[in-house]
C-alpha cells in the first residue's frame, strides 16, 4: 500500500546517506525522524527529528516505531536483533533478511552463490589453524576480512606470500575475531550497480559505474563505465537475481569484479543506498535517494536513465577545504555533508563532475 504524503519515514543511522535520504523525502512531501546515537549525527540538520538513543535500546525503539509509518537504514551495521524489533511493530524495508545477507562476508559470500553469482575463492577463517590452511589453499596469497563491521577498507589485510607459520601472530592482530580469507582475483576494473526494488516487484537499474579508491576509501565512480556492454548487462542481472531472492525493497549497490574476459566476480552487496551511486543525484532526473524513499512508500519507480556523463569524487577530510573552488567551476554538482569534526579519511562531502551525454 502506498504511503500517504506527509507520512514519517523513520532512518536509523543519522549519517550523510540519511542525511541525503532525508532530504529527499522531503522532496516528496515526506517526514523524517532519525535515530542515532550521535546528539550531532549529519541527518539531524534536515530531519524533522532526532531520536538520540543505543540500537539495543528496546524501549527507545519501540517508541521510534510507534511514530513511524515505515522504517529504513542507512547503514548495514544496524543490528539485526534491532531491526527484527523494529519489523513486529512497523514495517522495516528493506527487511531484515537483507541485513542479515550483507553483514557477515561469509553469509555473504555463500548467499551470493546460491544465487548463481560467482565470488572470489573463501574459506572461513576461525582459528590459527584455519587460517595457515586457507593461506596454504590459496598458495599464500589472499586477502583477510573481518567477517562483520569492515568498511573503507577497515578490518582487512593483504596477505602476499604469507608463510603460514605466521598465522598466529597475524590472527592475533584481529584479536581473534571470526573472519574470512579470499583468493586473490586478477580482475581488470571494479564496477558497481545501484538498483531498486518496489513494493510491487518493480525493478529500476542505474547504469554501472566504474570506481577507483585510495587507501582503501571510494575515490571517484565514473559513468559510463569502461566495461562492454555484455559485462554491464550481466552486472544488471546479477542486481535482479538479487533483488528477488531477498524479496528486497528499496535501493541497493553491487560491488563487482570485471575480469579480462569481461566476466564478472561479485564483491560486496550493501543493503542501503551507496557511495558509488551519488552520481545519480546529478546525472539523473531521480537519484537513488529518490529512488529509495519511492521504493520504501510505494510510490512508482523513477526512471534511471541518466542525461550526463560525469565523474563523482569523494571529497575525504581536509579536502573539502576544496569546497570554493569547485564553486566557481561550471557543471560541477557539490554535496557538503555538514559535518563538525574534520578528520583524515573521513568522507566530508562528494562533487560530481557533468559532461556531454556520449554514450
Amino acid at each position: 500500500m502506498t504511503l500517504a504524503f506527509g507520512s514519517t519515514i523513520g532512518i536509523l543511522g543519522g549519517g550523510q546517506l540519511a542525511r541525503m535520504l532525508a532530504m529527499a523525502a522531503a522532496k516528496l512531501g515526506f517526514q523524517t525522524i532519525i535515530f542515532d546515537p550521535d546528539a550531532n549525527a549529519p541527518a539531524r540538520q534536515v530531519a524533522s527529528d532526532h531520536v538520540i538513543a543505543n540500537y539495543t535500546d528496546e524501549a527507545a525503539l519501540a517508541a521510534f516505531a510507534a511514530r513511524c509509518d515505515v522504517v529504513t537504514y542507512e547503514f548495514e551495521n544496524v543490528p539485526v536483533t534491532a531491526a527484527k524489533f523494529m519489523n513486529a511493530l512497523t514495517p522495516v524495508r528493506p527487511g531484515p533478511q537483507a541485513l542479515e545477507a550483507a553483514q557477515d562476508r561469509l553469509r555473504e559470500k555463500k548467499f551470493l552463490n546460491e544465487a548463481g553469482i560467482e565470488t572470489a575463492p573463501f574459506m572461513a577463517v576461525n582459528s590459527a589453524e584455519d587460517l595457515s590452511a586457507a593461506i596454504a589453499s590459496f598458495d599464500g596469497y589472499g586477502v583477510l576480512k573481518t567477517r562483520r563491521m569492515g568498511y573503507d577498507g577497515k578490518g582487512q589485510r593483504v596477505l602476499k606470500n604469507t608463510d603460514p607459520a605466521k598465522t598466529n601472530r597475524i590472527y592475533a592482530q584481529f584479536n581473534s575475531v571470526p573472519m574470512i580469507l579470499e583468493g586473490f582475483v586478477a580482475f581488470e576494473r571494479e564496477i558497481s550497480v545501484i538498483a531498486a526494488r518496489g513494493l510491487n516487484g518493480e525493478i529500476a537499474v542505474f547504469d554501472p559505474a566504474e570506481n577507483a579508491h585510495r587507501e582503501g576509501i571510494l575515490y571517484t565512480s565514473t559513468v559510463p563505465s569502461n566495461a562492454s556492454s555484455e559485462t554491464m548487462a550481466q552486472a544488471h542481472k546479477a542486481a535482479q537475481a538479487i533483488l528477488e531472492a531477498l524479496e528486497y525493497v528499496g535501493v541497493i549497490g553491487v560491488e563487482f569484479f570485471v575480469m579480462a574476459n569481461g566476466g564478472l566476480i561479485a564483491n560486496e552487496i550493501a543493503p542501503r543506498v551507496h557511495n558509488s551511486g551519488h552520481w545519480t543525484e546529478a546525472a539523473c532526473a531521480v537519484s537513488q535517494f529518490e529512488q529509495h524513499i519511492r521504493a520504501i512508500t510505494g510510490l512508482p519507480l523513477g526512471n534511471p536513465v541518466r542525461h550526463s556523463n560525469c565523474v563523482m569524487e569523494n571529497l575525504i577530510g581536509d579536502e573539502i577545504g576544496r569546497m570554493e573552488v569547485l564553486c566557481a567551476e561550471s557543471n560541477v554538482v557539490l554535496h557538503h555533508y555538514g559535518k563538525l569534526d574534520v578528520r583524515a579519511g573521513r568522507k566530508m562531502g562528494h562533487f560530481t563532475r557533468l559532461s556531454k551525454l556520449t554514450a
